[in-house]
């Protein structure tokens, strides 16, 4: 599910009828200065909160109040450098301090027994809602229509509020729904909704989370990654996920999980799978051998050799990688030596320096061992590579090995190499997906046989120049075989062939931070 953050749920509550306190977004402390002195007036107080994906920001130090713009600015100060988990904090919301006489709990999710939306119901909002299950009520929704009416009027009923009053919480719970229907929720929480001391029912906190699947039909939600994480997207998940969604030949997940080693692992790790249970079986091991985990990938489901390329070369613009670790299902049906041509050529281009162990089970595991161990001659590098019948376990203990044996060797990202007749003026150059293939001109003749025979016939001779076998369009989805051919030429000695694969966005982070995602847009919160 595609999380948001309480100032952009704040804003669809608003689009949709509901009351919300003055406020505003800021990523900066300055900003949230700003914001406090438009809201303080003559003695007003405002309160700032962190904008992150976790519940108990008080507990914290996520939530402060002020009464000055300066107290404003040293508490979002204070808050923009804390991490949830591994990853920073990326803004605060600044609102006016309500006025409360009481406040209420309201949640909708999808009963999955039911089929249908469930809302929940409180008096008394705020932490701990949960030690008070016994006076929550139940109001079954339909799909279409929404709040049972009866189950509406008996929750409501007992709440102690005037006749208008309890009018007002019934329509906020209707509502609720339409809002949420709206927008295809799987869960919208109001927590709490206050009634202030002037009588209105204003939403202080939400959350919302909305179907992945839905994503798509949404785009004024401004959602960049259709998936669940536990924090914003980072700039590199996005470059992954734009990489995903550029080639649908397989599966390529990408998501960060730490930026730094725990205290006391034996450092940090960047981590490959492929398949989903062979991918949590080899992750537990690299644990159980010290690690700690910088990302989850998994590559499967067939992938394209370039996919996999790409998915290699993401995850090596993480800095202080100890080491490459890839293992997967060992009964995978993909022709796993696509996937080690895709490895050796990020590893060549980026002339890896610290261990990668590779378990590629399945089907060719053998032409993809005997792949890898070549590329790791030419690079001087602890490149190995292993099959099915070798364990998880056993693959991270040798991974722990090298790892140990390479000292103090950490990673630092850095720009693909390219040879030197990329781009010349006097270089052939051929489309294909999302890239290029550069063919050293004048020293076609003595590498075209090779080139041919590498290609499989894709690239041929023509009167002493090389052309395409194929149409335009047919060789353009040629990508992995001359991914292929590259990597073939490379091992051969063979320097005139390149293909160069577009990955936008990546160059840009290959030698900078990869973990600070963009601010967020600014919403103004008043009603």
């Amino acid at each position: 599910m595609a999380r948001l953050h309480e100032f952009q749920g704040k804003a669809i509550l608003a689009r949709h009828g509901f009351s919300i306190p003055r406020g505003h977004a800021a990523p900066t402390a300055e900003l949230a200065a700003t914001a406090a002195a438009e809201l303080i007036g003559n003695g007003g107080e405002v309160v700032v909160k962190i904008q992150a994906w976790m519940t108990g920001r008080a507990g914290v130090g996520g939530v402060a109040f002020a009464r000055t713009p300066e107290e404003t600015r040293a508490h979002a100060a204070r808050m923009l450098a804390m991490r949830v988990g591994q990853f920073p904090v990326e803004c605060v919301l600044v609102e006016e301090k309500l006025d409360i006489a009481r406040e209420f709990f309201l949640s909708l999710a999808i009963d999955d027994a039911a089929r249908a939306p469930m809302i929940l119901f409180a008096q008394g909002g705020g932490s701990g809602i949960e030690e008070r299950v016994a006076s929550t009520k139940r109001i079954p929704c339909d799909p279409t229509h929404g709040p049972d009416p009866v189950a509406l009027a008996h929750a409501t009923a007992g709440c102690g509020l005037s006749a208008a009053n309890e009018e007002a919480l019934r329509a906020a719970i209707v509502g609720l729904f339409g809002t949420a229907r709206a927008v295809e929720a799987r869960s919208l929480e109001i927590n709490p909704l206050v009634l202030t001391t002037d009588g209105a029912f204003v939403a202080a906190d939400c959350r919302i989370t909305i179907d992945d699947y839905a994503v798509a039909r949404h785009p004024e939600l401004g959602i960049e990654i259709a998936r669940e994480f536990d924090h914003p997207p980072t700039a590199l998940e996005r470059v992954a996920y734009a990489a995903e969604q550029a080639d649908h030949r397989g599966t390529f997940y990408f998501a960060q999980l730490a930026t730094a080693a725990v205290k006391g692992s034996r450092g940090l790790v960047g981590f490959h799978g492929a398949g989903g249970g062979g991918s949590m079986m080899s992750m537990d091991a690299i644990v159980t051998a010290g690690f700690t985990i910088a990302n989850f990938t998994d590559t499967s489901g067939n992938p394209s050799a370039t996919k996999v390329y790409r998915a290699s070369r993401i995850i090596l613009a993480q800095p202080d990688l100890v080491g490459y670790f890839g293992s997967g299902s060992g009964v995978a049906s993909q022709e796993q030596y696509w996937s080690a041509y895709g490895l050796a050529k990020a590893f060549w281009e980026l002339d890896l320096d610290i261990p990668a162990v590779i378990r590629l089970g399945g089907n060719t595991e053998d032409r993809a061992v005997d792949i890898l161990a070549r590329m790791g001659a030419l690079l001087g590098a602890m490149v190995e590579g292993y099959r099915k019948t070798d364990t998880p376990s056993e693959v991270a203990a040798r991974f722990a090995a090298l790892v140990d044996e390479a000292g103090s060797t950490v990673w630092r990202p850095r720009s693909p190499r390219r040879p030197a007749f990329v781009g010349s003026p006097g270089a052939t150059k051929f489309e294909v997906r999302a890239g290029r293939v550069w063919i050293d001109t004048p020293r076609w003749g003595d590498i075209a046989s090779a080139v041919t025979a590498h290609s499989g016939g894709l690239v041929t001779d023509r009167g002493g120049v090389p052309a395409m076998a194929l149409p335009a369009e047919e060789f353009a989805g040629k990508d992995s075989e001359l991914l292929a051919c590259d990597v073939e030429c490379l091992l051969a000695g063979i320097d005139g062939f390149f293909l160069e694969l577009d990955i936008p966005g990546l160059a840009a982070l290959e030698t900078g931070s990869v973990y600070a995602a963009a601010a967020p847009a600014l919403a103004g919160g008043a009603n």
